[in-house]
C-alpha cells in the first residue's frame, strides 16, 4: 500500500468516509410561493473536471458541486411548480469535517441561466436576498469602457449564476451552490450623457414626476448603472456583489446600495405572497405570467421602440420606509380598512380567501362601500386607474433604529413594466392623492432604469445600444 492510500485509509478510519465516496442522494423540497421560481436549470452531469482554479481547500469547486448531480440520476431532479426543472442534490464540504460530503438541498441547488429572451430577476419570486446597487462611470470612462465594463459583469454573473467560479475568485462562495442565484443590469437616464448616447435614450426613462408625499434623497437616488443580485443565499449574494464590485474598479464606483430580505424558501406555506413588515401579504393583486397581456404589460414588444431594448423592461425602484410605530399603535380592524384586506390571511373585506377577487361594489347593510373609498386595494386596483398594472417584485429591509428608537424600516419596492408612463405613473399618483395608507408610509429614495432584453452567449444586455 502506498502512502495515498495509507492516507486515504487513514481519513475513512477517522470519520466513516472516503473523500472519493460516493454522494448520497436526497429529496428536493419542492419550489418556491407563488408566482414561483425563476425557471431553474439542472445542473450539469457527467464526469466533474479536477483541479479547476476555483477549487477551495476541502478539494471541492463550485463546478464539481454541481457535476454530482449526474450521479444521482433521474432521481435527482424534479419540476417546479414553474415548470422548469429544480436542480437535484449535489454534494458540498460539510464544516468541520473535510472528508465529508452532504447533499445539497434544492434551495442550493436550484441553477438560473445568465442568457435568454429577458434577463434573469424579472420573472418568477422574488428570492429570500437581495442587493440593489447604482453605480456611477467615472469622468474618464466613457461608451468604450462602459460596454467593457459589461462585458465583465455578463461574464462573471453567468460564472456565478451557473455555480462556477468567476475569474479572478476569492473565494467567498466556496462550497456553496448557486442558490438561485439572478443578475440583472439596467441603465440609469444620465448612463446616456456620460457614453454620449443621449439620441438613443428611450422615452420611457425621462424622469419621475415629483410627488406630493416624496422625501427623496438624491444620495440614495438614480445612477448611471442599476444591479440587482439576489439569492436565497446571503454569501451568495455578497459573493456576488463583491465580486461585481471589484470588476467596475477603474470604470465606475458605487453610488448606493440597498440591501433587502423575503422568507426564506419553506419557511411558510399556504401564502401566495411574502408578508412585509406592516404583516400584511404583499403582492396578492399582482400580474400573473397566465394573464394573456401579461407580456405586453411587462416587456418592450420586438417591434417596440427603441429597438435595442426589445425583450427589455423598465424597473421602478422605491425605498419606501414604513412609520411602523404609528402604524402599530392602530387597532387591528383599522389596519384592515386602511388596507383592504384581511390581516391574518390575506382576504378582501368582501370575504373569500386570500385569492378571491376583491368586490370593489360590493355595500353593508347601511349602503357603504364595504371596502373604503381610500383603503389601498381600492386606490391601487386596475379598476381604478384606467386598467394601469405593473408586475411588483419587492423586498423588505431593515436598516437600524433611528435616534427615537423607530425602526428604519419598510419596503424596496421594485416594479416591472413595458412603459412606466403608462403603468408606476398613474396609478402612484392616484395612490398620491388619497391612498389611506400614505399616513404610515415615506418614500424616500427613487429610481428609474431601462433594462434590455437578455444576453445571448457570449454577449451582455445593452451589446445592441453600445456597440450597435
Amino acid at each position: 500500500m502506498n502512502l495515498r492510500r495509507i492516507r486515504t485509509a487513514r481519513t475513512a478510519r477517522t470519520d466513516g468516509t472516503s473523500r472519493t465516496g460516493p454522494v448520497e442522494p436526497a429529496g428536493n423540497s419542492g419550489a418556491d410561493a407563488r408566482p414561483g421560481p425563476e425557471p431553474a436549470v439542472p445542473p450539469p452531469g457527467g464526469t466533474t473536471p479536477g483541479g479547476t482554479a476555483g477549487e477551495d481547500r476541502a478539494g471541492v469547486s463550485r463546478r464539481r458541486l454541481l457535476g454530482t448531480a449526474g450521479a444521482a440520476g433521474a432521481a435527482g431532479l424534479a419540476v417546479g411548480a414553474g415548470g422548469g426543472l429544480l436542480a437535484g442534490p449535489v454534494g458540498r464540504a460539510t464544516p468541520g469535517a473535510p472528508g465529508d460530503t452532504t447533499p445539497l438541498s434544492s434551495v442550493g441547488a436550484a441553477r438560473v441561466d445568465f442568457h435568454g429572451a429577458h434577463q434573469p430577476g424579472i420573472l418568477g419570486a422574488a428570492r429570500a436576498h437581495a442587493e440593489l446597487l447604482a453605480f456611477d462611470l467615472l469622468p474618464a470612462a466613457g461608451r468604450g469602457e462602459a460596454a467593457a465594463l459589461l462585458r465583465r459583469w455578463s461574464r462573471a454573473a453567468g460564472a456565478m449564476m451557473a455555480g462556477e467560479a468567476p475569474d479572478a475568485d476569492n473565494g467567498i462562495a466556496g462550497g456553496t451552490g448557486p442558490s438561485g442565484l439572478a443578475v440583472t443590469f439596467g441603465f440609469g437616464h444620465d448612463f446616456f450623457d456620460a457614453v454620449g448616447l443621449v439620441d438613443a435614450r428611450p422615452r420611457a426613462l425621462d424622469p419621475l414626476p415629483e410627488f406630493s408625499a416624496d422625501a427623496l434623497d438624491p444620495e440614495r437616488s438614480g445612477g448611471h448603472l442599476w444591479i440587482q443580485v439576489e439569492a436565497d443565499d446571503p454569501t451568495v449574494v455578497f459573493h456576488a456583489v463583491r465580486t461585481l464590485q471589484r470588476a467596475a474598479a477603474d470604470t465606475a464606483r458605487v453610488r448606493h446600495r440597498m440591501a433587502g430580505f423575503n422568507r426564506a424558501p419553506g419557511a411558510a406555506s399556504g401564502e401566495s405572497g411574502p408578508r412585509n413588515l406592516m404583516g400584511q401579504i404583499d403582492g396578492t393583486n399582482n400580474l400573473r405570467p397566465e394573464q394573456e397581456d401579461f407580456a405586453d404589460r411587462v416587456f418592450v414588444p420586438a417591434d417596440g421602440e427603441p429597438a435595442w431594448m426589445a425583450g427589455g423592461s423598465y424597473a421602478v425602484v422605491r425605498r419606501i420606509r414604513m412609520l411602523l410605530d404609528a402604524w402599530e399603535e392602530q387597532p387591528l380592524d383599522a389596519r384592515d380598512r386602511v388596507l383592504g384586506r384581511r390581516r391574518v390571511d390575506g382576504a378582501p373585506l368582501t370575504g373569500g380567501g386570500e385569492t378571491t377577487p376583491v368586490d370593489l361594489g360590493a355595500v353593508d347593510e347601511r349602503g357603504r362601500p364595504v371596502i373604503p373609498a381610500d383603503a389601498h386595494v381600492r386606490v391601487s386596483a386596475p379598476e381604478s386607474n384606467g386598467g394601469a398594472a405593473m408586475l411588483r417584485r419587492s423586498y423588505s429591509y431593515h436598516d437600524g433604529f433611528a435616534e427615537d428608537g423607530s425602526p428604519d424600516a419598510g419596503l424596496l419596492f421594485v416594479c416591472w413594466q413595458a412603459d412606466p408612463m403608462l403603468a408606476f405613473v398613474p396609478v402612484q399618483r392616484k395612490l398620491d392623492r388619497g391612498d389611506a395608507l400614505s399616513a404610515f408610509i415615506r418614500h424616500e429614495a427613487s429610481g428609474l432604469f431601462a433594462v434590455p432584453g437578455g444576453a445571448e452567449p457570449g454577449g451582455y444586455p445593452g451589446q445592441r445600444l453600445l456597440e450597435g
